[in-house]
């Protein structure tokens, strides 16, 4: 399994930089035993001078011990050879998840620019995609929800993603690396840990071995799928859109809108919503926005999160249009327009 490993890393490191460099990478360490597995492979590769990688590990502050937790893991990577090895402590907002997440990757973001790195390794495996597949399912989002995590999205890169959770406990003995397991993840109250703990055990028990593998094909199907409707949609949203880049209302042709295909119109209609400086609307008000474009029931407003709201306006109605539009107007910011220009 270390050998798979290794190749992983070097097939990712690989694909995400130019030819003929000799690219410098961060492995995320928690102490556990994924990231570790993925420190010992990444370590051998950067000793027989394929790369230069060094580690960060963040120290959440959110338990007991996190501290020493932390130091023990720099104290391992530093014996794996790498360097530099960084431990940063944040503090979330919330103790939540998502807040963690939230001070991780700034955490990232920051050790990325202090090293001068270009990729940071996350040691996520299959296992990790198969619960993020059922929970996408769960939240009846679509395609994208379905898609998991992506192999590479910038400078993060995941190469484990076709190994599991025991392949990567097996390395960690075999390199004699001790690794932490962290003690919420026996913690049924958090979603993720009944998905891992309770629900792929009964679906395996009922549907037979390989679930996780199979999970695991959806989320890379459903990625492609799910890149190729957003490619369109970003097409589509180009030839309606009739406002300016970054301007707010987003001002869109009604008769555009309604040649689309349901399945752009839902990801044009999104991204619009999005471009005005709201959150991306949930199923239920992607539904009423598709409604409003067709022309059933009110000519809205319809309220959207972030103080936003959409209407649908008769051609010449709307100043500087003589065709039937939807408007969507919101707070707007420079962010909105960045994401427009990108």
């Amino acid at each position: 399994m270390l050998a798979s490993a290794r190749r992983a890393v070097a097939d990712a490191v690989r694909t995400a930089h130019a030819p003929g460099t000799r690219p410098f990478v961060l492995v995320a360490c928690s102490g556990g035993a994924d990231s570790l597995a993925l420190a010992a492979a990444t370590a051998f590769l950067a000793r027989t001078g394929r790369l230069r990688a060094g580690a960060i590990v963040v120290d959440h502050g959110l338990q007991d011990g996190s501290a020493e937790v932390a130091s023990t893991a720099a104290g391992q990577l530093r014996g794996l050879g790498l360097d530099p090895v960084a431990v940063q402590r944040v503090d979330p907002e919330t103790t939540t998840e998502a807040g963690a997440r939230t001070a991780r990757y700034a955490a990232f973001e920051r050790a990325l620019a202090d090293t001068g790195a270009t990729a940071i390794l996350l040691g996520h495996t299959l296992d990790d995609q198969a619960e993020q597949v059922l929970l996408g399912l769960a939240r009846g989002s679509g395609t994208r929800s379905l898609a998991g995590m992506p192999a590479a999205r910038g400078p993060y890169l995941r190469p484990l993603l076709h190994l599991r959770r025991a392949d990567t406990e097996a390395i960690c003995a075999h390199e004699r690396l001790e690794y932490w397991v962290d003690p919420t993840n026996a913690d049924t109250t958090l979603l993720r840990n009944r998905v891992r703990h309770q629900l792929l055990p009964a679906l395996d028990d009922a549907l037979g071995p390989g679930l996780a593998e199979a999970l695991a094909r959806t989320a890379q199907l459903a990625r492609r799928d799910a890149d190729h409707l957003d490619a369109a949609a970003e097409t589509a949203l180009a030839r309606v859109v009739r406002s300016a880049p970054g301007e707010v209302p987003v001002v869109l042709d009604l008769p555009g809108l309604r040649a689309l295909d349901d399945a752009l119109l839902s990801r044009v209609l999104r991204t619009a919503v999005v471009l005005c400086g709201a959150p991306a609307p949930d199923f239920e008000r992607t539904m009423a926005l598709e409604r409003l474009v067709h022309g059933a029931g009110s000519a809205g407003p319809i309220q959207l999160d972030g103080h936003a709201h959409a209407t649908r306006h008769r051609a010449g109605t709307h100043p500087g249009s003589a065709r039937a539009v939807v408007v969507l107007d919101g707070p707007g910011s420079a962010l909105q327009a960045s994401l427009w220009q990108s």
